[in-house]
């Protein structure tokens, strides 16, 4: 519910849930957020970037656990995906395809278990979007993190979910977090400073040139995900360079897992030392805590 009514502060109707990798506890995030707004009686509408919020590329046949789903919940899957039982209203086919197949909206008549199912790209995530909008009050996408172009621009909040899985120390998870967000939350550019466009994507070695001239000026890109970054190259291009985008985006909040299939973190300590690395509002959806 803290989730949400953070992304209402900002007047959002979507919200992307991504994460920096798998079994970070993204669908968990996602589940909690629509059992807040189905509990608070807010028309709430579901959606997925490719199958369960991965590009068909990450390996679309492994196994994820379905969504229950509340009566009256919209969503969007793939034909071949909607059961035939527990009852679903398809209330439009769409043109658009996922990598499980043709992509329709459906309204949940029944409570039950579904798979979410949509397209893999952010062109096609977008469409999904508005055409949910047009029949709930949010929107909450199961996402990925080079999907989120989708909502650059617009109100639509980002939530950042990761943990244990993808680190081998909670300073490392902690190090991943604050990296992923800082990116995504690159300021709008000054229209009346001077600056540099950069059409297409700010590569490594397009900063290392800008760092070495002793660039001043705003480097500036059309939105968040094209900042191709990471490790110690974006470390000191944000540092060094005023990096700014004409779209942004709005990442309200991190939810961490102290859960991996390797290892486990400390969770309140791992929550806290995440929270102060972000500075961002942070969640642990599994204990139902915020951190400090």
């Amino acid at each position: 519910m803290e989730i949400l009514k953070l992304a209402q502060s900002i007047d959002a109707r979507t919200i992307f849930v991504v994460g920096t990798g798998r079994d970070v506890g993204k669908t968990t995030a996602l589940r909690a957020i629509y059992e807040a707004a189905w509990n608070a009686g807010i028309r709430v509408a579901l959606a997925s970037v490719g199958r369960d919020g991965e590009a068909p590329a990450q390996n679309p046949t492994r196994a994820k656990p379905r969504l229950w789903l509340q009566p009256e919940t919209v969503f969007a899957t793939a034909r071949a995906l909607l059961p035939s039982s527990p009852a679903a209203e398809v209330v439009r086919l769409s043109s658009l395809r996922s990598a499980a197949g043709g992509v329709l909206y459906a309204r949940v008549v029944q409570a039950g278990f579904y798979e979410l199912a949509g397209p893999p790209t952010a062109s096609g995530v977008r469409e999904v979007v508005e055409e949910l909008l047009s029949r709930s009050d949010i929107t909450i996408v199961d996402g990925a993190v080079d999907r989120v172009a989708a909502l650059a621009g617009s109100d639509g909040a980002i939530v950042v979910a990761g943990g244990a899985a993808t680190a081998t120390t909670p300073r490392e998870a902690a190090a991943e977090l604050a990296a992923l967000t800082s990116r995504l939350r690159v300021p709008r550019f000054d229209s009346d400073a001077a600056s540099v466009d950069v059409e297409g994507a700010l590569t490594a070695v397009d900063a290392a040139r800008f760092v070495a001239e002793g660039e001043t000026r705003q480097i500036v890109v059309g939105d968040p995900t094209q900042i191709a970054l990471s490790g110690r190259s974006a470390t000191e291009a944000f540092e060094r360079l005023k990096i700014r985008c004409r779209r942004p985006l709005h990442v309200i909040a991190v939810t961490v897992s102290s859960i991996g299939p390797e290892r486990n973190f400390e969770p309140v300590q791992f929550a806290d030392a995440v929270a102060a690395a972000t500075e961002l509002p942070t969640f642990d959806v599994y204990r139902s805590a915020r951190a400090a």
